[in-house]
């Protein structure tokens, strides 16, 4: 079984409690709006690391990482973008098996037409009364699960 790490919305703060959860993961996906290159470095230290730039990440350093990208992790392709509503393809329809997003901060695990989608929220400074939160998939043969994990406290 491989644990992959999902974390989006960092916006320049990576908590101890973000790293603490990603630790022990076969591969991270942050999902966009990073905000501090420090944070991409910090996370490869853990794991290899997936990541696209969000719509805040606008510095130089953002400008290497692409607005979407997929990746194949234990056989399951995942597709990453910043926001779900630019998503502009048939995920299912092009062997996709996960959509990850951010953008809303708002965490959630779906699943349309055979395909997961999951929202890590927000793992930065608190916005909206939104919990601070990362998510895990659990990939397992074609077996894909995914939970989302509150790291502080209200």
């Amino acid at each position: 079984m491989l644990r992959v790490g999902l974390i989006s919305d960092t916006h320049g703060l990576l908590r101890p409690e973000a790293t603490a959860f990603l630790a022990g993961s076969d591969h991270i996906v942050h999902a966009g709006d990073v905000g501090d290159p420090s944070i991409l470095d910090a996370l490869a230290a853990i794991a290899p690391l997936t990541a696209i730039r969000g719509n805040v990440d606008m510095d130089v350093w953002a400008s290497q990482l692409p607005d979407t990208t997929r990746a194949v992790i234990g056989g399951v392709t995942l597709y990453v973008l910043h926001d779900l509503a630019a998503l502009d393809i048939k995920p299912r329809a092009q062997g996709i098996r996960v959509v990850v997003y951010g953008h809303s901060h708002q965490a959630s695990v779906s699943e349309r037409d055979g395909v997961v989608y999951v929202n890590p929220g927000s793992a930065g400074p608190r916005r909206f009364r939104l919990p601070i939160t990362a998510a895990e998939l659990r990939i397992d043969g074609s077996s894909v699960t995914a939970h989302i994990q509150e790291l502080a406290p209200g």
